[in-house]
């Protein structure tokens, strides 16, 4: 993928939904290894421009998308525009419809203790062809996170979810994508939860005027001080974003 927009530093690939989950499943069955995949929104972007190691990893993906609906607009601000968001969730769930018809397998790592297998039994129900090969909490200690890469290891899954929340997520997938035998690594926060049923995922009137950001605002108020990282957002992409060249 040569069609990118930068943003603040961050080269997020021009593509929608049905293009990132095409590419994903397309790995899969080249037999390709350790590819990642990221999906950053406002927020992430955020941290890659005060952290540039962090920029530098996320450039560094295999595939980079919109996950939120100010990235579109900080496209369209540096004259670069993306169309339309492609979410990480979004993703996962076509990528898991074209999983299950080929038969391919997926490995779940993250959130709270339980919640991966709920999440499991949830997918399988939905998608019957996709084979859960193992599932693994996100709360570890260096012990632990050895018998995880072992599992993921033995388990040799076409796509792995890695649930941690950003930026340990992507830390945690360029860290270990090239030992851990799994063919496309996914970054996806919080899906977890929404695929368990613990979290119900903004209502579609939300997600199509661009407010789910408002939906979680209002479902969890401590989320405040994070998304004051929104407006600094917007601030900075009017008045640098032109300053970051296109390619």
């Amino acid at each position: 993928m040569s069609d990118k927009v930068n943003i603040l530093g961050v080269k997020v690939d021009k593509v929608n939904t049905e293009q990132a989950s095409d590419k994903i499943i397309e790995y899969i069955q080249n037999g390709d290894m350790g590819k990642s995949v990221f999906t950053p929104n406002s927020e992430i972007i955020m941290m890659a421009y005060r952290d540039k190691e962090f920029c530098n990893l996320l450039n560094s993906s295999d595939i980079l998308t919109a996950d939120g609906i100010g990235v579109v607009y900080a496209s369209k601000i540096v004259k670069n525009p993306i169309f339309e968001r492609a979410a990480g969730f979004d993703i996962a769930c076509r990528s898991l419809e074209k999983l299950s018809d080929i038969g391919g397998t997926l490995y779940l790592f993250g959130s709270k203790p339980g919640v991966a297998e709920q999440a499991g039994k949830n997918i399988t129900a939905k998608y019957p062809g996709v084979k859960i090969v193992g599932c693994s909490d996100g709360y570890f200690d260096e012990a632990k996170e050895q018998t995880i890469i072992k599992n993921i290891q033995k388990s040799r899954p076409d796509l792995l979810f890695v649930c941690l929340g950003a930026p340990k997520q992507e830390k945690w997938i360029n860290e270990h994508k090239n030992e851990i035998n799994a063919k496309v690594c996914m970054g996806i926060g919080g899906s977890l939860d929404v695929f368990a049923g613990n979290v119900k995922r903004a209502p579609e009137f939300y997600t199509k005027h661009g407010i789910e950001w408002l939906y979680r605002l209002a479902k969890q108020p401590s989320r405040f001080v994070r998304m004051l990282d929104l407006p600094r957002f917007g601030f900075k992409v009017i008045l640098k974003g032109r300053k970051f060249p296109q390619e």
